[in-house]
Protein backbone atom coordinates (compact mmCIF):
# COMPACT_ATOMS: atom_id res chain seq x y z
CA UNK A 1 0.00 0.00 0.00
CA UNK A 2 1.10 3.39 -0.90
CA UNK A 3 0.08 6.38 1.12
CA UNK A 4 1.20 9.98 1.53
CA UNK A 5 1.06 11.01 5.48
CA UNK A 6 1.17 14.56 6.28
CA UNK A 7 3.13 15.45 9.34
CA UNK A 8 1.40 18.58 11.36
CA UNK A 9 3.86 18.91 14.80
CA UNK A 10 2.41 22.18 15.93
CA UNK A 11 3.32 23.82 19.37
CA UNK A 12 5.12 22.85 22.42
CA UNK A 13 5.03 18.74 22.95
CA UNK A 14 3.67 18.19 19.74
CA UNK A 15 7.14 18.28 18.24
CA UNK A 16 8.00 15.32 21.00
CA UNK A 17 5.16 12.96 20.49
CA UNK A 18 4.73 13.56 16.50
CA UNK A 19 8.46 12.32 16.29
CA UNK A 20 7.48 9.09 17.65
CA UNK A 21 4.20 8.78 16.11
CA UNK A 22 6.07 8.99 12.53
CA UNK A 23 8.67 6.67 13.50
CA UNK A 24 6.54 3.77 14.31
CA UNK A 25 4.73 4.77 10.94
CA UNK A 26 7.96 3.74 9.54
CA UNK A 27 8.63 1.00 10.93
CA UNK A 28 4.55 -0.69 10.41
CA UNK A 29 5.97 0.01 6.84
CA UNK A 30 8.41 -1.78 6.73
CA UNK A 31 7.75 -4.02 8.48
CA UNK A 32 4.43 -4.77 6.68
CA UNK A 33 6.25 -3.91 2.78
CA UNK A 34 3.95 -0.51 3.06
CA UNK A 35 5.37 2.86 1.30
CA UNK A 36 4.28 5.91 3.40
CA UNK A 37 5.73 9.30 2.14
CA UNK A 38 5.85 12.45 4.58
CA UNK A 39 5.75 16.23 4.24
CA UNK A 40 5.34 18.68 6.92
CA UNK A 41 3.27 21.99 7.78
CA UNK A 42 2.85 24.23 9.99
CA UNK A 43 0.25 25.29 12.20
CA UNK A 44 -0.74 27.55 15.55
CA UNK A 45 1.80 29.53 17.23
CA UNK A 46 4.80 28.08 15.37
CA UNK A 47 2.84 29.13 12.24
CA UNK A 48 1.44 32.82 13.76
CA UNK A 49 5.63 33.01 14.26
CA UNK A 50 6.63 31.99 10.97
CA UNK A 51 3.76 33.50 8.96
CA UNK A 52 1.52 35.80 10.78
CA UNK A 53 -1.12 32.91 10.29
CA UNK A 54 -2.29 30.14 12.89
CA UNK A 55 -3.05 27.84 9.56
CA UNK A 56 -1.57 29.20 6.31
CA UNK A 57 -2.82 28.18 3.26
CA UNK A 58 0.05 26.31 2.45
CA UNK A 59 -0.79 24.10 5.35
CA UNK A 60 -4.85 23.54 3.89
CA UNK A 61 -3.15 22.68 0.47
CA UNK A 62 -0.67 20.13 1.71
CA UNK A 63 -3.34 18.66 3.73
CA UNK A 64 -6.07 18.09 1.28
CA UNK A 65 -3.19 16.36 -1.20
CA UNK A 66 -2.44 14.31 1.80
CA UNK A 67 -4.19 10.49 2.65
CA UNK A 68 -4.35 11.31 6.14
CA UNK A 69 -2.70 13.84 8.95
CA UNK A 70 -1.05 12.92 11.96
CA UNK A 71 -0.67 15.95 14.15
CA UNK A 72 0.77 17.17 17.31
CA UNK A 73 -0.97 19.79 19.28
CA UNK A 74 -1.43 23.47 19.07
CA UNK A 75 -1.30 26.24 22.08
CA UNK A 76 0.97 28.84 24.01
CA UNK A 77 0.87 30.48 26.99
CA UNK A 78 1.36 33.93 25.72
CA UNK A 79 -1.81 33.84 24.79
CA UNK A 80 -3.44 32.48 27.27
CA UNK A 81 -4.02 35.47 29.46
CA UNK A 82 -4.57 37.85 26.64
CA UNK A 83 -7.93 38.15 25.99
CA UNK A 84 -6.76 41.02 23.38
CA UNK A 85 -5.06 39.19 21.28
CA UNK A 86 -6.94 38.80 17.94
CA UNK A 87 -4.73 35.72 16.34
CA UNK A 88 -4.59 32.85 18.73
CA UNK A 89 -2.49 29.28 17.95
CA UNK A 90 -6.78 27.48 18.33
CA UNK A 91 -8.06 28.78 15.63
CA UNK A 92 -5.85 26.66 13.36
CA UNK A 93 -6.81 23.92 14.40
CA UNK A 94 -10.48 24.93 14.41
CA UNK A 95 -9.63 26.19 10.90
CA UNK A 96 -8.60 22.89 9.70
CA UNK A 97 -11.15 21.30 11.04
CA UNK A 98 -13.85 23.34 9.07
CA UNK A 99 -11.47 23.16 5.68
CA UNK A 100 -11.09 19.28 5.33
CA UNK A 101 -15.17 18.98 6.65
CA UNK A 102 -13.69 16.91 10.11
CA UNK A 103 -17.21 16.84 11.99
CA UNK A 104 -16.74 13.83 13.99
CA UNK A 105 -14.00 13.51 16.52
CA UNK A 106 -13.94 9.99 17.75
CA UNK A 107 -12.03 9.34 20.97
CA UNK A 108 -11.68 5.58 22.53
CA UNK A 109 -10.99 5.43 26.37
CA UNK A 110 -9.65 1.65 26.70
CA UNK A 111 -7.95 1.39 30.18
CA UNK A 112 -4.52 -0.58 29.70
CA UNK A 113 -4.98 -3.30 33.13
CA UNK A 114 -1.46 -2.69 33.78
CA UNK A 115 -2.71 1.37 34.29
CA UNK A 116 -5.13 0.64 36.64
CA UNK A 117 -2.88 2.21 39.51
CA UNK A 118 -2.51 4.80 37.60
CA UNK A 119 -6.00 6.68 37.34
CA UNK A 120 -7.64 8.69 40.67
CA UNK A 121 -10.39 6.24 40.40
CA UNK A 122 -10.94 3.40 42.13
CA UNK A 123 -9.69 0.01 39.87
CA UNK A 124 -12.92 -1.67 40.94
CA UNK A 125 -14.51 0.84 39.20
CA UNK A 126 -12.31 1.11 36.31
CA UNK A 127 -11.52 -2.53 35.15
CA UNK A 128 -13.39 -3.29 31.84
CA UNK A 129 -14.41 0.29 31.07
CA UNK A 130 -14.19 0.79 27.46
CA UNK A 131 -15.91 3.95 25.96
CA UNK A 132 -15.80 5.30 21.93
CA UNK A 133 -17.02 8.93 22.29
CA UNK A 134 -18.11 10.61 19.16
CA UNK A 135 -17.59 14.24 19.59
CA UNK A 136 -19.46 16.34 16.63
CA UNK A 137 -16.78 18.86 15.91
CA UNK A 138 -17.67 21.93 13.48
CA UNK A 139 -20.80 23.32 14.66
CA UNK A 140 -21.87 24.40 18.97
CA UNK A 141 -20.24 27.73 20.56
CA UNK A 142 -17.32 27.32 19.06
CA UNK A 143 -18.12 28.27 15.40
CA UNK A 144 -21.82 30.08 16.25
CA UNK A 145 -21.72 33.53 16.61
CA UNK A 146 -19.96 35.67 18.66
CA UNK A 147 -18.83 39.04 19.94
CA UNK A 148 -19.50 42.08 22.03
CA UNK A 149 -21.39 44.99 22.56
CA UNK A 150 -20.40 48.36 22.06
CA UNK A 151 -18.72 48.77 25.42
CA UNK A 152 -17.59 45.51 25.45
CA UNK A 153 -19.25 45.04 28.73
CA UNK A 154 -21.16 41.98 27.68
CA UNK A 155 -19.78 38.81 25.44
CA UNK A 156 -21.86 36.01 23.93
CA UNK A 157 -21.02 32.82 22.23
CA UNK A 158 -24.08 31.16 19.90
CA UNK A 159 -24.71 27.76 20.48
CA UNK A 160 -25.91 26.71 17.35
CA UNK A 161 -27.02 22.70 15.44
CA UNK A 162 -28.79 22.09 12.10
CA UNK A 163 -30.49 19.19 11.68
CA UNK A 164 -28.07 17.45 9.39
CA UNK A 165 -24.98 17.98 11.41
CA UNK A 166 -26.13 16.15 13.32
CA UNK A 167 -27.77 13.44 11.47
CA UNK A 168 -24.29 12.60 9.99
CA UNK A 169 -22.57 12.38 13.49
CA UNK A 170 -25.25 10.48 15.06
CA UNK A 171 -25.33 7.80 11.74
CA UNK A 172 -21.47 7.22 12.30
CA UNK A 173 -22.28 6.75 16.09
CA UNK A 174 -24.97 4.30 15.80
CA UNK A 175 -22.93 2.82 12.83
CA UNK A 176 -19.94 1.80 16.01
CA UNK A 177 -22.39 1.04 18.00
CA UNK A 178 -23.45 -1.67 15.55
CA UNK A 179 -20.04 -3.26 15.97
CA UNK A 180 -19.79 -3.19 19.70
CA UNK A 181 -22.29 -3.91 22.70
CA UNK A 182 -25.15 -2.19 20.78
CA UNK A 183 -25.70 0.55 23.64
CA UNK A 184 -25.27 4.16 22.63
CA UNK A 185 -25.70 7.26 25.02
CA UNK A 186 -26.45 10.66 23.78
CA UNK A 187 -25.48 13.54 25.86
CA UNK A 188 -27.47 16.88 25.79
CA UNK A 189 -28.97 19.79 27.98
CA UNK A 190 -32.51 19.34 26.67
CA UNK A 191 -33.98 20.43 29.49
CA UNK A 192 -32.77 24.02 28.80
CA UNK A 193 -31.25 24.36 25.96
CA UNK A 194 -32.96 25.00 22.37
CA UNK A 195 -29.98 23.06 20.44
CA UNK A 196 -30.10 20.41 22.61
CA UNK A 197 -33.94 20.10 21.96
CA UNK A 198 -33.24 19.77 18.66
CA UNK A 199 -30.29 17.13 18.93
CA UNK A 200 -32.59 14.91 20.72
CA UNK A 201 -35.05 15.20 18.59
CA UNK A 202 -32.92 14.14 15.63
CA UNK A 203 -31.14 11.44 17.65
CA UNK A 204 -34.18 9.80 18.43
CA UNK A 205 -35.09 9.61 14.58
CA UNK A 206 -31.76 8.37 13.78
CA UNK A 207 -32.64 5.36 16.58
CA UNK A 208 -35.60 4.45 14.59
CA UNK A 209 -32.90 2.83 12.04
CA UNK A 210 -30.89 1.07 14.58
CA UNK A 211 -33.66 -1.07 16.39
CA UNK A 212 -30.88 -3.43 17.85
CA UNK A 213 -29.07 -0.47 19.65
CA UNK A 214 -30.20 0.25 23.12
CA UNK A 215 -30.39 3.79 23.67
CA UNK A 216 -30.25 6.53 27.10
CA UNK A 217 -30.43 10.17 27.02
CA UNK A 218 -28.65 11.45 29.59
CA UNK A 219 -28.19 15.43 30.82
CA UNK A 220 -24.30 16.41 30.67
CA UNK A 221 -24.43 16.96 34.23
CA UNK A 222 -25.36 13.62 35.17
CA UNK A 223 -23.37 11.91 32.23
CA UNK A 224 -20.09 14.10 34.02
CA UNK A 225 -21.10 12.22 36.95
CA UNK A 226 -21.80 8.72 36.13
CA UNK A 227 -18.82 8.74 33.97
CA UNK A 228 -17.04 8.80 37.30
CA UNK A 229 -19.55 6.86 39.27
CA UNK A 230 -20.10 3.98 36.64
CA UNK A 231 -17.47 3.94 33.62
CA UNK A 232 -18.43 0.75 32.57
CA UNK A 233 -22.03 1.75 31.94
CA UNK A 234 -21.11 3.39 28.65
CA UNK A 235 -20.12 1.93 25.61
CA UNK A 236 -20.63 4.59 22.49
CA UNK A 237 -21.31 7.90 23.84
CA UNK A 238 -22.73 11.22 21.72
CA UNK A 239 -22.21 14.54 22.42
CA UNK A 240 -21.78 17.71 20.73
CA UNK A 241 -18.33 20.10 20.32
CA UNK A 242 -18.69 21.56 23.87
CA UNK A 243 -19.65 19.01 25.85
CA UNK A 244 -17.47 16.51 24.32
CA UNK A 245 -14.97 18.53 24.78
CA UNK A 246 -15.52 18.47 28.47
CA UNK A 247 -16.60 14.93 28.89
CA UNK A 248 -13.38 13.49 26.84
CA UNK A 249 -11.11 15.25 29.05
CA UNK A 250 -12.79 14.48 32.19
CA UNK A 251 -12.07 10.19 30.75
CA UNK A 252 -8.55 11.07 30.48
CA UNK A 253 -8.78 9.99 34.21
CA UNK A 254 -10.58 6.36 33.16
CA UNK A 255 -7.60 5.73 30.78
CA UNK A 256 -5.08 6.94 33.88
CA UNK A 257 -3.38 10.28 31.88
CA UNK A 258 -4.22 12.61 29.19
CA UNK A 259 -0.89 11.05 27.70
CA UNK A 260 -2.73 7.61 26.97
CA UNK A 261 -5.96 8.88 24.96
CA UNK A 262 -5.95 8.95 20.91
CA UNK A 263 -8.14 10.42 18.71
CA UNK A 264 -9.41 10.57 15.12
CA UNK A 265 -10.99 13.91 13.53
CA UNK A 266 -12.98 12.79 10.44
CA UNK A 267 -15.70 13.41 7.62
CA UNK A 268 -15.94 11.96 4.21
CA UNK A 269 -12.61 11.75 3.14
CA UNK A 270 -9.38 12.88 4.79
CA UNK A 271 -8.86 11.76 8.79
CA UNK A 272 -6.90 13.49 11.41
CA UNK A 273 -5.25 11.85 14.14
CA UNK A 274 -3.88 13.59 17.27
CA UNK A 275 -3.05 12.83 21.09
CA UNK A 276 -5.90 15.08 22.94
CA UNK A 277 -2.77 16.34 25.50
CA UNK A 278 -2.60 19.63 24.34
CA UNK A 279 0.74 21.26 23.85
CA UNK A 280 1.82 21.39 27.78
CA UNK A 281 4.42 23.61 27.37
CA UNK A 282 5.52 23.64 31.10
CA UNK A 283 6.93 19.89 29.80
CA UNK A 284 8.20 21.17 26.30
CA UNK A 285 11.69 20.47 25.73
CA UNK A 286 12.70 18.45 28.64
CA UNK A 287 12.51 15.11 26.79
CA UNK A 288 9.51 14.04 29.38
CA UNK A 289 6.22 13.27 27.50
CA UNK A 290 4.59 10.93 26.83
CA UNK A 291 4.32 9.57 23.48
CA UNK A 292 1.83 6.88 23.72
CA UNK A 293 -1.27 8.87 22.75
CA UNK A 294 0.33 9.86 19.56
CA UNK A 295 0.82 6.00 18.75
CA UNK A 296 -2.37 5.23 19.50
CA UNK A 297 -3.25 7.98 17.18
CA UNK A 298 -1.27 6.08 14.84
CA UNK A 299 -3.00 3.21 15.62
CA UNK A 300 -6.59 4.95 14.69
CA UNK A 301 -4.95 5.93 11.50
CA UNK A 302 -3.93 2.66 9.93
CA UNK A 303 -7.54 0.84 11.24
CA UNK A 304 -9.81 3.73 10.29
CA UNK A 305 -7.97 5.87 7.06
CA UNK A 306 -6.05 2.70 5.38
CA UNK A 307 -7.97 -0.03 6.69
CA UNK A 308 -4.82 -1.37 7.88
CA UNK A 309 -6.14 -3.42 11.09
CA UNK A 310 -3.66 -6.06 11.16
CA UNK A 311 -0.88 -3.53 11.33
CA UNK A 312 -3.51 -0.96 13.86
CA UNK A 313 -3.30 -4.13 16.29
CA UNK A 314 0.58 -4.81 16.23
CA UNK A 315 0.96 -1.37 17.12
CA UNK A 316 -2.09 -1.69 19.97
CA UNK A 317 -0.16 -5.04 20.78
CA UNK A 318 3.47 -2.98 21.24
CA UNK A 319 2.21 -0.51 23.52
CA UNK A 320 0.47 -3.78 25.34
CA UNK A 321 3.74 -5.54 25.43
CA UNK A 322 5.67 -2.46 26.90
CA UNK A 323 3.23 -1.52 29.71
CA UNK A 324 3.02 -4.72 31.12
CA UNK A 325 6.83 -5.08 30.75
CA UNK A 326 6.58 -1.82 33.42
CA UNK A 327 7.88 0.71 31.64
CA UNK A 328 6.28 3.92 32.28
CA UNK A 329 6.59 7.88 31.14
CA UNK A 330 6.26 9.51 34.50
CA UNK A 331 2.70 10.96 33.78
CA UNK A 332 1.67 7.30 34.19
CA UNK A 333 4.02 5.92 36.91
CA UNK A 334 2.80 5.81 40.87
CA UNK A 335 4.25 4.50 43.58
CA UNK A 336 5.60 0.87 42.32
CA UNK A 337 7.26 2.14 39.38
CA UNK A 338 11.19 1.89 39.83
CA UNK A 339 13.16 4.52 38.62
CA UNK A 340 14.62 2.62 36.08
CA UNK A 341 11.81 1.72 33.95
CA UNK A 342 10.29 5.33 34.31
CA UNK A 343 11.12 6.62 30.54
CA UNK A 344 11.62 9.68 28.53
CA UNK A 345 9.94 10.21 25.21
CA UNK A 346 12.90 9.01 22.89
CA UNK A 347 13.72 6.29 25.05
CA UNK A 348 9.96 5.01 24.83
CA UNK A 349 10.05 5.51 21.31
CA UNK A 350 12.84 3.24 21.32
CA UNK A 351 11.26 0.51 23.45
CA UNK A 352 8.21 0.64 21.16
CA UNK A 353 10.33 0.20 18.24
CA UNK A 354 12.48 -2.90 19.64
CA UNK A 355 9.22 -4.63 19.95
CA UNK A 356 8.00 -4.02 16.77
CA UNK A 357 11.30 -5.13 15.00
Amino acid sequence: MKKHILVIAGDGIGQEVTAVGKQVLERIAGKFGHEFTYDEALIGHAAIEATGNPLPEATITKSKASDAILFGAVGHPKYDNDPSAKLRPEQGLLGIRKALGLYANLRPIKLFDELLGASSIKPEFLQGADILFFRELTGDVYFGEKGRNEDRSTAYDTMIYSRYEVERIAVKAFEAAMTRRKKLCSVDKANVLESSRLWREVVQKVAKRYPEVDVEHQFIDAAAMLLIKDPRRFDVVLTGNLFGDILTDEASQIAGSMGMLASASVGDTIGLYEPIHGSAHDIAGKGVANPLASVLSVALMLDISFGLKSEAETVLTAVDTVLKAGYRTRDIADGNTSSEKILGTEAMGARLIAELN
